[in-house]
């Protein structure tokens, strides 16, 4: 039955997908007449599979799990898991209680299912965690396993209302981050140290095979928590996460993704609250965001590993989400070397004093790449700190970031925005003399306060179509 299942989505996937490619064919100026990019994702929408289950259940209780917080379970989940997928899938059930546990490895048509009162408390002794093949930054290695991984599976799921809980704020992950302000201390290793993250770095630019690149013990680069690595058709479903030692919810070279209903708040270093990278065709819907980086940041590798790899983040949907603290709302880059296209955000609210930008796009010639065709719609935003659409070459964060790749960013359309405050400036925009950004279209956008319409360098083609900025109309930018 599962198989027969598989086929059909198969089949759907495809023939969706044909349609979005005939679509595609033939780009036009974003301001055409003829083009409608929200028909296009609603086509892109209806050509995402949904993961179907057996109904067979497979309680973690059943192969000794305990509850109380203090008992490991890492044996237990790893049986539960493996007996539900020999005997065709299902849902591995988390019932209500504490769990304890190293890493968790999902694997095809398993559901794991957490009761609302289900915690997974997941360890942070770094010997737990097997090397896997993974990213960091970006950049592929072995690495510490990801808190829950899964590396080439279909139809597989996390979902219910209970709570993944990484103790990142407890243990060692956070101070590895090198942040005073997370406990490291001059004397204690951290991913900054020469050895980690530059040695890292350095492999890929010289195109060491991944898996020569080895980390793990004693080189303190931290795992993400969730990660599906080549991966088709997934869903994350109503769950609770909190405390994560890094990027919190990685989807890698997958396709055909939703994650809906999230609650995610963890406020600890990158903390990104979704990092899509290489992968296509994902939904992020009715989520809600209160990160300590990025909320949404779209990716597509970093440098020369990103060119290595060549797949680009496309078909990215945000819908309905809430975003609260975090650097960006929905942001592209800075590992974006692949490029980005055809992302569409509707229907947000992002309303916080520390919430730095509504949309940005991050990237510089080190990374070089194409972001293009960023469409946003009914976005309500409350307060933001600097700007409501940051789109910058010259990411420089951490120093040495200019390079021979030339980036490009253009066909950035924001409608029927409502801003209450946007902080500095309406659009931040700075390209190269060589590369500048073009198409940048604002139509029916209210800023009611704002410091500065905008600071524009290096930009060609802006358009502000019944637009207004501290109460004034704005005239559209030709050059």
């Amino acid at each position: 039955m599962i198989a027969n299942k598989s086929i059909v989505l198969q089949l759907t996937t495809v023939l969706g997908l044909i349609s979005v490619l005939f679509l595609s064919c033939g780009k036009q100026p974003l301001n055409s007449s003829e083009v409608d990019p929200w028909k296009k994702m609603e086509l892109i929408v209806k050509s995402i599979p949904e993961t179907h289950f057996s109904n067979k259940s497979y309680s973690v209780n059943d192969f000794g799990a305990v509850g109380d917080g203090k008992t490991s379970n890492t044996l237990a989940f790893e049986k539960a898991i493996k007996e539900c997928a020999k005997n065709g899938g299902g849902r591995v059930l988390v019932p209500n209680g504490k769990y304890l546990t190293g890493p968790i490895h999902l694997e095809s048509n398993v559901n794991l299912h957490l009761e609302d009162q289900a915690e997974i408390l997941f360890s942070t002794d770094p010997k737990e965690y097997p090397l896997v093949h993974t990213s960091w930054e970006g950049t592929e290695l072995m690495n510490y396993s990801p808190l829950i991984y899964a590396k080439n599976k279909t139809n597989v799921a996390i979902t219910g209302k209970g709570t993944l809980n990484g103790q990142a704020n407890n243990g060692n992950w956070w101070v590895w981050s090198g942040g005073k302000e997370y406990g490291w201390k001059k004397g204690i290793p951290s991913q900054n140290d020469p050895q980690n993250r530059e040695v890292l770095i350095d492999m890929a630019e010289r195109g060491v095979p991944v898996s020569e690149r080895v980390f793990g013990e004693g080189r303190y680069l931290r795992p993400s928590f969730i990660e599906f690595f080549e991966c088709n058709t997934v869903l994350l479903k109503d769950i609770k996460i909190i405390n994560a030692p890094f990027w919190i919810v990685h989807p890698i070279k997958s396709n055909n993704m939703i994650i809906d209903g999230l609650t995610i708040n963890s406020h600890g270093p990158n903390n990104d609250g979704c990092d899509p990278e290489y992968s296509q065709n994902i939904i992020i819907r009715n989520c809600t965001f209160n990160t300590g980086d990025d909320c949404i940041a779209i990716k597509s590798g970093r440098d020369a590993d990103g060119r290595r790899v060549a797949i680009p983040s496309k078909n990215i949907i945000v819908q309905n989400c809430k975003m609260i603290d975090g650097h960006g709302g929905v942001v592209m880059g800075s590992e974006i070397s692949a490029g980005v296209n055809n992302v569409f955000v509707e229907n947000c609210s992002m309303d916080s004093p520390n919430l730095d930008r509504a949309i940005r796009i991050k990237t510089n010639s080190k990374r070089g790449g194409t972001t293009e065709d960023i469409y946003v719609r009914n976005i309500e935003v409350g307060t933001v700190r600097e700007c409501v659409l940051r789109a910058t070459m010259t990411y420089n964060v951490y120093g040495g970031q200019e390079g021979k790749f030339i980036p490009s960013i253009r066909n950035i359309s924001l409608e029927n925005i409502k801003v209450k405050n946007g902080g500095k400036y309406g659009i931040l925009a700075d390209g190269y003399k060589e590369s500048p950004i073009q198409n940048i279209t604002l139509k029916n956008v209210v800023i009611e306060k704002v410091d500065s319409l905008y600071s524009l360098k290096n930009v060609k083609n802006v358009n502000f179509l019944n637009t207004y900025i501290n109460g004034k109309k704005v005239e559209s930018i030709k050059n």
